[in-house]
């Protein structure tokens, strides 16, 4: 009896572990694509919040103080998720505005 127990052992046990592996690579495949897409989206509300504060700011010909480290922020975080080169262009341009100081 208990060799038949043996040999069952030995047969399920792979059996088991395969399919145990495959349910965990399965779950990493999700969580992948889960923070894929929420990388995409984040990088593409940090891209829309960049343009819509440069192209106001730069129509003004300054940017508040209180505002310049915010932009700076925004511009860090969307570069480290792999934005590209049309919002380093926006930061220079953002770099040579004049800073308003707060209250006037």
């Amino acid at each position: 009896m208990s060799e038949f127990f043996y040999q069952t052992y030995m047969i399920a046990l792979p059996v088991v572990l395969t399919a145990f592996m495959g349910y965990i690579v399965w779950l990493l495949k999700k969580q992948k694509r889960d923070r894929d897409a929420n990388s995409k989206g984040t990088m593409l509300l940090l891209k829309v919040k960049l343009i819509e504060y440069h192209d106001k700011y730069m129509e003004r010909g300054e940017i508040p103080s209180y505002i310049y480290p915010i932009y700076n922020d925004m511009y860090d975080a969307y570069h480290a998720l792999g934005g590209n080169g049309m919002a380093t262009k926006m930061k220079k341009e953002i770099d040579e505005l004049h800073l308003k100081k707060a209250g006037k």
